[in-house]
């Protein structure tokens, strides 16, 4: 059991997981403070107010905290799109990967001759 566990956590697809986990985690904080610290002050000069997590409306005893709702409304579209840019920049890198005409191996070459030969040879008979 425990070499089944140490072939899991050596697959690939885990430890990129992973990275991509601790990656995200340290992005969100970044996202977090640019959110915070810039775009928040720069609502705030149309809407008059610089700190939207205190935007609020009370009605009775509940207090509906819309500003909190909007600060992670921007964080996710901020994260969204520099997701989306990170894809759509890895998908064309793969394509110009792909794109690039390769060169087949003397073996294949080889091969391919000799399937054409036998080919022949069983037409021939």
């Amino acid at each position: 059991m425990l070499k089944e566990f140490k072939d899991f956590i050596a697959r690939g697809n885990v430890i990129d997981m992973a990275v991509g986990i601790i990656v995200g985690a340290a992005f969100t904080s970044i996202v977090n403070s640019l959110v915070t610290n810039l775009i928040n002050p720069l609502i705030g000069l149309f809407i008059g107010k610089i700190d939207l997590s205190n935007l609020a409306v009370t009605i009775g005893d509940a207090q509906f905290k819309y500003g909190a709702f909007l600060n992670a409304v921007i964080n996710f579209l901020i994260i969204s799109f520099v997701v989306f840019m990170l894809v759509k920049g890895i998908n064309k890198f793969r394509k110009k990967e792909q794109a690039a005409p390769t060169k087949p191996s003397p073996e294949a070459q080889y091969l391919k001759e000799i399937t054409e030969l036998l080919k022949e040879n069983k037409t021939d008979n």
